[in-house]
């Protein structure tokens, strides 16, 4: 490996001081950067001493004051006169620290989240500690125990990764069953696109060697046999995911609160959750309606609800009530790479479970299919956000979008805002397809850091290379964001800005230099350009006079900082509407 990969972070940073000491300039007295807006009766709050950037333009550009006041931001300038128009005001002196729009959640899943607080953790370090079989067994021989689950009750885990197991490869029923053999149990892989369940789960669920798999899903089988194994593979596992669902159900509201404040933790003042039942969504409206909501919360409704909720003359879609609004509906077209489910058009390099040649991925659904919930979500206007990560997935949304166009007569470029979810190996004339139809590709950068050396042995060097290409689309002027997929990875943002500047393995390796950004380009990915992938532009995502006063305080710098210390940084406090959501306690 050159040293050379490592040199061009550094001159990123380096860069960015200069052109910081140039944006400072633009805050002078006679320069303005907005217009106040007139003060009104209740009290103000300057924000002063600290590097306020507004992540305003293509270049930063630093203020010297911040005014907030009835929940919006009313000023944004320099400190001089926000003193003289606000003589009333509260202060607050940031002391050198930093001073951010808040962060918005391109794409997580905040119910899943939420119910991860009711399973055992067998994440893999350096998130948790499980890294083998034998420390899951007793992570869940222990689990039991101490919460004194009876005989005959569910069990469920999360989060386990055998890319990282001593063992590299699926925890089996039998090895389950060796430690819980009279509990039904249900362990979910960290990809969130397959799970291993134990005896007592498979014949709850009546999957037996007679069950065949179902279209877009694997079940997979003992080495020359029928018989199950325990681990199902997409659609396959969606009984068992049902099935926590339902067991969970009664502890959602206990768990609302502390997914909250997670979330606030790391700054982010709007969440997603990335698919929705009605169930869920009326759930989720009841707590907003009850005045729970401390952050904005966007869902996305599961597109087999897609006819009844077109049809319910009741349902609002892209509406705040309370804090919480349905933007959009969710497309699953593929599965995980690391899991070796994602579509691609070329092969594998490494064995496929229950695959012997040709071994590609799975669909998650039929071209066909695709096709037809397009149509219905042009016709309505209706935003789409479709899961892809491998290429040929990204091949179907392009046709199936070219399809929909063409059955409603409507623009192919029309601002439609459509969001393909990770589309981590796109090609290159599939980005020349996005911008050309106006779509807005939502990264994950955090497979780089986590997968990134995993990708090099399962797709090759120039396929993981091309992982998440912020850099080319940055180029070729695509609004892109860049999410976590919480609970795939930890919701952190500046964990995702870190990851897209050094794109650095768990090895250390660099996974594709040249699509490494700027500290700069990757906040925007969390801030104007996630705003404006939710039609939020006007409100949110940049520190300008009459947009929310969401904002967030750091601890350092991104924009200054060495590139590999990024992830260091600290959540000091996280501000919702003007209001303190977080505080972090003092060390």
């Amino acid at each position: 490996m050159s040293t050379h990969l490592f040199i061009r972070p550094v001159l990123l940073g380096i860069g960015l001081l200069n052109m910081i000491g140039c944006a400072a300039n633009l805050t002078a007295d006679n320069q303005d950067s907005t217009v106040a807006v007139q003060a009104a009766t209740s009290q103000a709050t300057i924000y002063y001493n600290g590097n306020i950037i507004t992540m305003e333009g293509d270049q930063p550009q630093l203020a010297q004051a911040l005014v907030t006041q009835n929940g919006k931001i009313a000023y944004v300038g320099s400190l001089k006169h926000a003193q003289n128009n606000y003589k009333n005001a509260a202060t607050v002196d940031l002391q050198h620290q930093t001073l951010l729009p808040g962060f918005i959640d391109p794409h997580s899943h905040f119910g899943l989240v939420s119910n991860t607080m009711g399973q055992v953790d067998l994440s893999a370090p350096p998130i948790g500690k499980i890294d083998n079989i034998d420390k899951m067994l007793r992570a869940l021989k222990a689990y039991k125990k101490d919460n004194n689950i009876a005989d005959g009750e569910w069990i469920f885990g999360w989060g386990y990764d055998e890319t990282q197991l001593t063992e590299d490869h699926h925890p089996t029923k039998e090895e389950i069953d060796s430690v819980l053999p009279n509990n039904p149990v249900y362990l979910q892989h960290t990809s969130g696109h397959m799970g291993v369940a134990n005896s007592s789960a498979l014949a709850a669920m009546d999957i037996t060697a007679d069950s065949q798999s179902p279209e877009g899903g694997n079940i997979a089988r003992v080495k020359g046999s029928n018989e199950p194994n325990g681990l199902l593979q997409e659609t396959a596992m969606y009984p068992l995911m049902y099935q926590l669902l339902k067991t969970l159900e009664p502890k959602q509201a206990q768990f609302f609160d502390q997914t909250q404040d997670y979330y606030a933790k790391y700054g982010v003042t709007t969440a997603q959750d990335g698919s929705t039942t009605r169930d869920a969504i009326q759930f989720f409206q009841k707590q907003a309606d009850n005045g729970k909501l401390k952050i904005d919360l966007v869902s996305l409704a599961g597109v087999s609800d897609l006819d009844e909720n077109l049809a319910d003359k009741d349902f609002k879609w892209q509406t705040y009530q309370n804090g919480f609004k349905v933007q959009g509906t969710k497309i699953i077209a593929d599965g995980s790479p690391q899991g070796k489910t994602a579509y691609f058009t070329q092969p594998y390099l490494t064995p496929v479970p229950d695959c012997e040649s040709d071994c590609r991925g799975l669909p998650s659904i039929s071209q066909e299919k695709m096709n037809e919930m397009f149509v219905k979500a042009y016709k309505n206007d209706n935003q789409l956000f479709i899961h892809n990560n491998g290429d040929a997935a990204t091949d179907m949304i392009l046709k199936a979008h070219e399809y929909a166009v063409k059955q409603t007569g409507q623009a192919a470029d029309k601002d439609r805002r459509i969001v393909p979810i990770h589309t981590q190996f796109a090609r290159p004339d599939q980005l020349a397809a996005f911008k050309k139809y106006n779509m807005v590709p939502s990264f994950f950068t955090n497979h780089a850091y986590f997968w990134g050396d995993v990708h090099i042995k399962n797709l090759g060097e120039k396929r993981a290379n091309s992982l998440s290409p912020l850099a080319t689309v940055d180029k070729m002027g695509i609004p892109y964001t860049n999410h976590s997929d919480d609970t795939v990875t930890p919701v952190d943002p500046l964990f995702s800005v870190w990851t897209a500047v050094n794109r650095t393995s768990r090895t250390g390796q660099v996974i594709g230099a040249d699509e490494r950004i700027t500290p700069y380009q990757a906040l925007k990915a969390i801030t104007s350009n996630a705003a404006y992938q939710y039609f939020e532009e006007d409100t949110k995502g940049t520190l300008a006079a009459g947009k929310l006063a969401d904002l967030v305080i750091l601890d350092n710098n991104p924009l200054t900082i060495k590139p590999a210390d990024i992830r260091n940084i600290k959540v000091v406090k996280t501000i919702k509407e003007g209001n303190t959501i977080y505080q972090r306690p003092v060390q």
